[in-house]
């Protein structure tokens, strides 16, 4: 990783506001308890998903001295693109003003940064390429249903990027491990907006281009699901719990980070928390996350870091680098 960087929009939503809003009968004491989180940050008007993405780019090219005309490829992780087509990344890819260089989005969400890390890898390992700017960004404030206590209490907006290049043996990217459970699909959806149901007027005023989320069998699986995968990407790199210096885990629920590391059996200080400031930002979480650690000098050159992730889908993703 040459690069690092991260962008979360001004404003910000504190639970004081959202206790406030006397419909949604909720306590900022209630969502702490529930969630670990206290404020959660939220796109201007002006603002979009490329937006975002792009400032957290340009963050990350200054901190690796490299100039957009240097990469060869962006890869954006989200499920909030600016539109279907054309991508994301290319929106960003302009706006950076990378001319030319080659540009797609993964549609993934809380997997989305792993899995995008992970495809950017294969083109820097088989030396097909040379500077792989990785992106994970989400504004999921525009696809949140402000009426449903259950899921507004939860999401945010942000953006953070890697810069991968060629490194020795044993740095960077050792492993990684991904998996998917479809049966599980329908506990986290987006249900209008596809193919399968337009946008109609109808459908918005049933929120159906909302996010509708069964958080109790989610937080059974994730619970289940990390500890599995985290031990799946560590075998892989043919390495212990004991050598993990750091693990930075989806931030979506302050009980799903402490029970995954309890049955890990990582201590406390091992394990990365922001979700108290930054809500779920779904594809971002896990770059927001290290770009924060490394703001407080937990980030150090030959940690070995365990990233997990899971959502929609349902998947698990899973990696292990060294700084």
């Amino acid at each position: 990783m040459l690069g690092l960087g991260s962008y979360l929009p001004e404003r910000v939503l504190t639970n004081a506001e959202l206790e406030a809003r006397r419909e949604l009968d909720t306590t900022d004491e209630w969502i702490v308890r529930r969630t670990g989180i206290r404020e959660r940050h939220l796109a201007a008007e002006h603002e979009a998903t490329s937006d975002l993405a792009t400032r957290a780019a340009q963050a990350c090219l200054a901190d690796a001295g490299v100039a957009p005309a240097e990469l060869d490829l962006i890869i954006v992780a989200t499920v909030t693109p600016d539109m279907p087509f054309p991508a994301t990344a290319c929106l960003v890819q302009s706006k950076l003003g990378a001319d030319e260089t080659a540009g797609y989005d993964l549609l993934l969400g809380c997997t989305g940064f792993v899995s995008a890390l992970a495809t950017g890898a294969q083109f820097i390992q088989t030396g097909a390429l040379r500077r792989v700017l990785v992106i994970g960004a989400d504004t999921l404030s525009r696809v949140t249903d402000w009426t449903d206590r259950s899921t507004c209490v939860l999401f945010g907006d942000g953006a953070g990027a890697v810069l991968l290049g060629p490194g020795e043996p044993g740095e960077g990217l050792l492993s990684f491990a991904m998996s998917n459970n479809g049966a599980a699909a329908d506990l986290l959806t987006l249900p209008a907006g596809g193919s399968r149901l337009r946008v109609t007027p109808e459908a918005a005023a049933a929120h159906l281009d909302c996010i509708r989320m069964e958080g109790r069998e989610l937080f059974r699986l994730a619970v289940e699901g990390i500890p599995a995968a985290a031990q799946d990407a560590m075998r892989r790199a043919d390495v212990a719990p004991a050598d993990i210096d750091l693990m930075v885990m989806h931030q979506a629920n302050i009980r799903i980070i402490d029970a995954a590391a309890q049955r890990l059996a990582f201590e406390p200080e091992k394990v990365a928390v922001t979700i108290d400031a930054h809500g779920n930002t779904s594809a971002a979480s896990m770059p927001l996350a290290l770009d924060e650690l490394r703001r407080q000098g937990r980030l150090s050159p030959g940690d070995t870091i365990l990233l997990v992730g899971f959502g929609a889908g349902f998947a698990l993703a899973a990696a292990v680098l060294r700084w």
